[in-house]
């Protein structure tokens, strides 16, 4: 990129500088025009060469000829003097000063053809260096793309191109690969994680910048699918040039197809994980073994436990999928069967439970049994999975087990079944009363009789009208079973 301050530094046009505000300001071309208004045949970016051949007499007319070019988006008004105006006139630096203008003198001995040949050949040069720095960040960023196989060294060698900072982060804004670079402290993450909510729901198309009086920060998403796998974020010192930009471009290219085979290796890793699994729950271990050992698997989980508890999961689908994630970053060995979460874990499940409950999932854990018992394990996990709720997102196997049968039927099917069974008996509290004693007394009517306080045939002829209601006789255990659930999980009257 050419400047104002590039050109005027040039000694062999000896150009003087009346007024310089912004002196970087970018030098796209020189244009020549002794026009009252030249901005209709003007793009932007140019540096007008005039000698004020109209504008002898002006005064207050400085000001919006200044306004017209500054609307414009020239970069810097360039006067000829010695000839129309011997000096620049002050009305005209006053006007640049205000309105933060580019002003500088071309001497008489200057032509403006060496102006515009000089300025010509600098843009060449610097659009030269540009292609030049651009390939070689594209040779240098490809061949560690292919060289090495993680992404951190690509996010290193980006870094290091633009001499600023760089980053992957997550949809969540929380850094993957990094920072690197010699400018870390400017790259401020908090920044970058409000940028990546607010665009993320963008997708692909989604890219932020923002600029700082120490550089830019430029936020791009990777993937090449419809959902981004992660956000790029580069800070550049000063102010980025094209060559940055096209090195930024290269690497988030790079790193989205990194990302892609990663997807497609993932996807495919999955498939097996989730055969294995299968073949767990039909307790065919020895295949299972097989199938693991083609996948990319490493860790805990690339080597079966001998005694497992399995864990049974269900949420959203995103909610599902970020647990799967969650699970594989721990090398644990999981799916997804039906829309439910299943993961194969040790005896001991530390707090992988409550990890997936954080995502907001419904988490089941079963009952620790041999490997190759896994199914007991996988269908005591589908019991507790059926016992969890808003207040309880995550339950045991043991949990229910601890809880007695009341646990395993759950609080609202235990009142429904428990209210439809002693229905014939909810007009008559004392019958209850009876049935409760005698339950608890193991049959025994004389033990019923004493707590009572009554005589041993009422107990009986109690005992056999409510019988009769309930249609069923306690000399049978499962009478008594039914009887002793249904009595403790019935609805108090009110």
């Amino acid at each position: 990129m050419v400047t104002v301050g590039d050109l005027l530094a040039v000694p062999e046009l000896a150009l003087a500088p009346v007024h310089l505000s912004p002196a970087g300001a970018e030098v796209r071309w020189v244009a020549t025009s002794e026009l009252v208004d030249p901005t209709p045949y003007l793009e932007g970016g140019e540096v007008l060469l005039t000698t004020g051949l109209e504008t002898a007499e002006w005064a207050e007319e400085w000001q919006e000829y200044v306004e017209r070019l500054v609307g414009a988006g020239v970069a810097a008004l360039g006067l000829g003097v010695g000839l129309t105006h011997e000096r620049t006139p002050e009305s005209l630096r006053q006007s640049c000063e205000d309105l933060g203008f580019n002003l500088f003198e071309v001497p008489r001995r200057t032509t403006f053809v060496a102006v515009s040949r000089t300025a010509a050949s600098m843009i060449e040069t610097a659009r030269g260096n540009v292609a030049r720095r651009a390939l070689d960040a594209q040779r240098i960023l490809t061949r560690a793309a292919l060289e090495v196989a993680d992404e951190a060294t690509l996010v290193r060698r980006l870094a290091s191109l633009v001499d600023g900072a760089a980053t992957i982060v997550t949809r969540d804004g929380e850094p993957i690969d990094g920072p690197f670079g010699s400018r870390t402290d400017d790259l401020v993450l908090d920044d970058v994680r409000s940028a990546v909510e607010r665009i993320q729901a963008q997708g692909l198309r989604a890219a932020a910048s923002s600029s700082s009086v120490t550089g830019s920060t430029i936020i791009r998403p990777l993937g090449v699918r419809s959902r981004p796998e992660a956000w790029l974020a580069v800070f550049v010192p000063g102010l980025s040039s094209d060559a940055d930009r096209l090195a930024i471009a290269t690497a988030g290219s790079l790193l989205s197809l990194s990302l892609e085979r990663r997807h497609e290796r993932r996807a495919t890793d999955r498939q097996l994980r989730s055969r294995a699994v299968e073949l767990l729950l039909a307790d065919d271990v020895r295949t299972a073994r097989i199938v693991l050992e083609a996948t990319a698997l490493t860790g805990a989980g690339a080597k079966l436990p001998t005694e497992v508890r399995m864990i049974r999961a269900r949420g959203t689908r995103e909610q599902t999928e970020d647990a799967l994630a969650l699970l594989e970053d721990q090398h644990i060995l999981a799916t997804i069967l039906d829309g439910e979460l299943i993961a194969v874990l040790r005896a001991r499940v530390d707090d992988i439970p409550h990890q997936l409950a954080n995502v907001g999932l419904q988490v089941g854990v079963g009952r620790a049994m041999p490997l190759p018992q896994s199914s007991i394990s996988y269908d005591t996990a589908g019991h507790a999975l059926a016992a969890t709720g808003r207040t309880a997102p995550v339950r045991t196997w043991d949990d229910l087990i601890d809880t007695g049968v009341i646990g395993l039927l759950g609080t609202e099917q235990a009142a429904a079944f428990a209210n439809s069974y002693l229905a014939p008996l909810a007009a008559d509290p004392i019958l209850l009363e009876t049935l409760a004693t005698f339950l608890r007394h193991h049959g025994s009517r004389g033990d019923t009789a004493t707590e009572l306080g009554v005589h041993r045939n009422t107990v009986r002829n109690r005992i056999t009208h409510i019988e009769t209601l309930l249609t069923t006789s306690f000399e049978d255990p499962q009478s008594r079973v039914n009887a002793w659930v249904a009595l403790q999980s019935r609805t108090p009257s009110k």
